[in-house]
């Protein structure tokens, strides 16, 4: 698997990871499309997402904009960690809404790179704004490394 295009490996690395994913996969997440640097992953509010004020708590929204982040970041085969993350919520999403986390590659060099994640709702009004620092460590995202 060494003469793959940079589609293949990005498909393969974000079919590894989603495989190991225990998080994404328990809150209902489905990989939308993947390429070199860029994710889109979705994800449906549920009852169980719900806060006291009627409305998907933040920490869902974070956990799926992290999650997008994370595939974007990881099409290289090249292992790469979270070194900081923001979000700014812009309106809330209800129960029933259908959530699409957009993140694109700003910026990519030896071993940090930025990349900036939009929460979108099925009516393509803009539920956040996340921005995510990478850092690329040591080790093959295919292959966990012993």
């Amino acid at each position: 698997m060494t003469d793959l295009t940079p589609q293949q490996l990005a498909n393969a690395c974000a079919e590894a990871m989603f495989a190991r994913d225990q998080a994404s996969q328990q809150l209902g997440m489905k990989i939308v499309s993947v390429a070199p640097g860029r994710a889109e992953l979705s994800m449906t509010v549920d009852q169980r997402m719900i806060q006291g004020h009627g409305a998907c708590h933040g920490g869902y929204l974070f956990t799926l904009a992290d999650s997008a982040f994370a595939f974007s970041c990881n099409t290289y085969d090249k292992a790469t960690v979270a070194s900081g993350c923001s979000i700014e919520y812009v309106m809330p999403a209800k129960q029933g809404d259908v959530l699409i986390a957009s993140a694109e590659e700003r910026s990519r060099g030896n071993r940090t790179g930025i990349y900036d994640i939009t929460i979108t709702n099925q009516d393509k009004q803009v539920v956040a704004y996340f921005r995510g620092k990478s850092y690329q460590v040591r080790g093959s995202v295919r292959r966990l490394e012993e």
